[in-house]
C-alpha cells in the first residue's frame, strides 16, 4: 500500500473519529433541546461554512480536533434554550456521548475487521523451551492463562503486557487446567537470558503459549467485546506507566506520531486487503482510547466537565444557590491552553523522529 494512500486513509480515520465525536454532542443536544451554535471540523479559521436554521456547520483549516459550540456552555445566559438551563442529567448525557460515540464505533470497527476471521490465539501453553527450569515445570502443557497478579487474561497479548508491568519473578497466577481452575499463589516464573541469532539477547519465559481456536458464532461476539475492553485496559495500563516513570514523553504520539504508526502497518501488509483491515483495527483501537481519554477528569476535556456539572449540582442542591458558570469556564480555558501545549510538545516530538 502506497505511502500517499495510507497517509490518506489515516488523516481520513482520524477525520472520521472526530466527527463522530462531535456529532455524538451535536445529535444529543439536538434531541435535549439545546441550541448548537456551531458545529465544526477542525479548528482555526474556516475555509467553509454555511448556516442552516439555528446552527452554523463549517469546516476549518487545521485538521486537529472539531467542536460543537451551544448555547451558554461556559457562560450564562436568558436563552431558554442553553446549555445551563438543560436539566443536569440532559447535560450529563451530552457530554458523555461523544465518547459513547467514539467507544461504539471502535466496537464496529473490530467487528469488521473480525467478521471473515475464523480462528484466534488463546493464551495456552504449548511447550517448554530447550532453557526451561524444574521451576517452569510447576506448570504444564495445556494450562491456559486466566488471571495473573489478580487481572483478568482477556487476550493471548495479554499475558505478556501483564508480566511486563509487574516487575519481578513472583507472581499470583489463576491458570484452567482440564476444565478446572488452579490457583498458584507466588508463583516462580523465572525470565531466562536468551540471545537470539542476531546477537540480541532478551529476557524470556521458559516455556511458549498460544494456540489457534475456533472463532464463531457467540464467541465471536465475546472476543470483539474482549477486545474493546482490552483497549481500555491499555490506556489504564499506559498512564500508570506514566505515572510510575516507566515511560516518558518519548512514549507518547500524537496525530503525527500515530499516523506514521499507521503508514508503517499498511505497508508491512502482504495485501491491499489486509492493510485496509489492519488500518481498520488500528482505527478502531485510537477511537476507544478517545473515548477513555475524553472522560479522564482534566478540566477541558469531557470527563473534566463531567466531574464539574456533578460537583456544581450537587453543590447548588445543598446551598440552593446557583454558581456561575463562568468559573468554570475559567478552569477549562486553562486546561486547553495546558492540553494545546503539551499537544504542541509531542507534535514537535512526533516531527522531529518523523524527519530522524
Amino acid at each position: 500500500m502506497g505511502i500517499i494512500l495510507s497517509i490518506f486513509f489515516a488523516i481520513l480515520i482520524f477525520s472520521f473519529l472526530i466527527f463522530i465525536h462531535e456529532f455524538g454532542h451535536f445529535i444529543t443536544a439536538k434531541l435535549s433541546g439545546v441550541q448548537v451554535n456551531e458545529f465544526s471540523m477542525f479548528m482555526g479559521p474556516a475555509i467553509w461554512k454555511k448556516q442552516i436554521g439555528e446552527t452554523l456547520y463549517s469546516i476549518r483549516c487545521i485538521p486537529i480536533g472539531g467542536y460543537c459550540a451551544m448555547e451558554g456552555e461556559d457562560s450564562d445566559t436568558d436563552n431558554p434554550r442553553s446549555f445551563q438551563k438543560a436539566a443536569w442529567w440532559k447535560r450529563l448525557l451530552i457530554l458523555i456521548a461523544g465518547a459513547f460515540m467514539n467507544f461504539v464505533t471502535g466496537l464496529l470497527l473490530v467487528a469488521i475487521v473480525y467478521a471473515p476471521i475464523n480462528s484466534y490465539v488463546v493464551p495456552e501453553i504449548t511447550s517448554f523451551t530447550e532453557y526451561a527450569t524444574v521451576d517452569d515445570f510447576g506448570l504444564q502443557v495445556g494450562d491456559r492463562f486466566v488471571e495473573i497478579d489478580g487481572t483478568r487474561v482477556l487476550l493471548y497479548n495479554d499475558v505478556g503486557v501483564l508480566l511486563t508491568l509487574n516487575d519481578g519473578d513472583y507472581h499470583d497466577l489463576v491458570m484452567e487446567r482440564d476444565g478446572q481452575l488452579i490457583t498458584l499463589d507466588n508463583f516462580y516464573l523465572q525470565r531466562h537470558e536468551v540471545t537470539d541469532e542476531e546477537g540480541k539477547t532478551a529476557m524470556k519465559v521458559g516455556f511458549s503459549y498460544g494456540k489457534e481456536a475456533a472463532l464463531e458464532g457467540f464467541g465471536k461476539v465475546r472476543y470483539i467485546w474482549h477486545t474493546a475492553v482490552d483497549w481500555i485496559r491499555t490506556v489504564s495500563w499506559s498512564l500508570e506507566m506514566l505515572f510510575t516513570g516507566k515511560a516518558g514523553l518519548k512514549d507518547m504520539s500524537g496525530p503525527v506520531g500515530i499516523g506514521k504508526q499507521m503508514v508503517e502497518v499498511a505497508n508491512q501488509s502482504e495485501t491491499i486487503g489486509t492493510a485496509l483491515l489492519n488500518l481498520l483495527y488500528f482505527g478502531g483501537f485510537i477511537a476507544v482510547n478517545l473515548a477513555v481519554m475524553n472522560l479522564l477528569p482534566i478540566p477541558a476535556l469531557d470527563g473534566g466537565r463531567v466531574v464539574a456539572l456533578l460537583l456544581t449540582t450537587a453543590v447548588e442542591a445543598v446551598t440552593r444557590k446557583r454558581i456561575d458558570p463562568k468559573y468554570e469556564g475559567y478552569i477549562h480555558a486553562v486546561g486547553m491552553i495546558l492540553l494545546l501545549i503539551l499537544m504542541a510538545v509531542i507534535l514537535f516530538k512526533d516531527v522531529i523522529f518523523l524527519f530522524k
